[in-house]
C-alpha cells in the first residue's frame, strides 16, 4: 500500500471538500545508507507455479526434505518476488513450505480476496494437496510486504482462521486511511482503526508469548494514508508499551533507530523516507524470519 510512483504509478488522488492531502513523493535516490540487494539464488527444493485462489497463479516452493517428514511448517508471503522469501527460508534449521501471492497494487486487493474466513482455509486447501499425502501441516506463518499486510490483515479478522496461525511478519506494511479520508493528524485527521483491529489483537496475544509477531516500519509519510510510523505508534500506546532509542546497523545496511519488545511482540523503526529505504525491508526478510521463528 505504499505511496510512491514505483508501487502506484502516477495516478491522481481525487479531492474534494475539505481538500485531501496531495500523495507525498518519496524520493526515488537515497544516497546515505548502503541498500545492499540480495540476488537470486536456487536453494535445494522444487519451485512450482500452481492456481491460487480464483485461479490465479501462486508460486510455491517445497524444500528438499520434504518427502522424509512427516510434518510441515508452512510460511505464506504475500507481495513481492517469490524467489525472496524463498531464499529467506531455506536455511532455517526446520526449513518450511513456502507459498507466494501477488494479487497486484494496493493492500484492498488482498483484503478482499481474504474477506470470507473460508478464503484462508481454500488457500491452505491448495497448498496442501501439493504435499506428499504423508504430511500434514502443524505450524503456519503470515509474511507480507507493503500492500500484502491487506491479507494478513483480512486473514485475522475471523478467530477461526487466528487460532491457526502462530507467527506474523510486517515488512514496512501497516497502513489504514486517514478519518476524514486524506486529512493527516497534524490537520485534525484520525486513523481508521477498522484495518488495525486485527492487528492489535494478534499483537496482544503476542505479547502474552500466546503468539509472534514482527513489525517493521520507515519513516516514510504518503500524506493521503497513515504512515507505517503513525499506525505503529497506535499499536503501541493500545498495549501501553514504549520505544527504546536504538541506533545500530540492521540488514542491507538499514539503521535502526528503536525497537519495541514484549514477549513474542517486536516493533523495530528504521530510518528512511525514500522508496529504497522501503524495499531494504523486503530485502531484510532473511534476517528477520529467522528472529520471529528463533526458538
Amino acid at each position: 500500500m505504499l505511496a510512491l510512483s514505483l508501487m502506484h504509478g502516477n495516478s491522481a488522488f481525487a479531492q474534494s471538500a475539505p481538500p485531501v492531502a496531495t500523495q507525498q513523493q518519496s524520493p526515488m535516490v537515497e544516497t546515505t545508507r548502503a541498500h545492499e540487494r540480495l540476488t537470486p539464488r536456487e536453494p535445494d527444493g522444487e519451485m512450482r507455479s500452481i492456481p491460487g485462489l480464483a485461479g490465479r497463479p501462486m508460486s510455491l516452493w517445497l524444500p528438499h526434505n520434504l518427502a522424509r517428514v512427516s510434518t510441515a511448517h508452512v510460511v505464506l508471503h504475500f507481495h513481492g518476488a517469490a524467489w525472496l522469501p524463498v531464499q529467506a527460508a531455506a536455511p532455517l534449521e526446520h526449513t518450511p513450505v513456502v507459498a507466494v501471492v501477488n494479487l497486484g497494487a494496493g493492500s484492498s486487493a488482498y483484503d478482499r480476496a481474504f474477506s470470507n474466513a473460508a478464503s484462508f482455509d481454500s488457500l491452505l486447501q491448495i497448498v496442501r494437496a501439493q504435499l506428499p499425502s504423508t504430511v500434514s501441516i502443524t505450524r503456519i506463518s503470515l509474511t507480507a510486504f507493503s500492500a500484502g499486510h491487506g491479507a494478513v490483515r483480512a486473514i485475522l479478522r475471523h478467530a477461526v482462521n487466528t487460532d491457526r496461525v502462530s507467527d506474523v511478519l510486517l515488512l514496512d506494511g501497516m497502513h489504514t486511511s486517514y478519518v476524514p479520508e486524506g486529512r493527516v493528524l497534524h490537520e485534525g485527521g484520525a486513523l481508521d482503526t477498522l484495518n488495525l483491529v486485527a492487528i492489535e489483537q494478534f499483537a496482544r496475544a503476542a505479547a502474552r508469548g500466546d503468539k509472534r509477531l514482527i513489525i517493521t516500519h520507515s519513516e516514510i509519510f504518503p500524506g493521503s494514508y497513515a504512515s507505517t510510523t503513525e499506525t505503529a505508534d497506535w499499536l503501541l500506546r493500545r498495549l501501553s508499551l514504549n520505544r527504546t532509542p536504538t541506533l545500530v546497523w540492521g540488514p542491507r545496511g538499514m539503521q535502526q533507530l528503536s525497537e519495541t519488545t514484549a514477549n513474542g511482540f517486536t516493533v523495530l523503526g528504521f530510518a528512511g523516507n525514500s522508496a529504497p529505504d522501503h524495499i531494504d525491508h523486503f530485502h531484510a526478510m532473511p534476517e528477520l524470519l529467522a528472529r520471529l521463528l528463533a526458538k
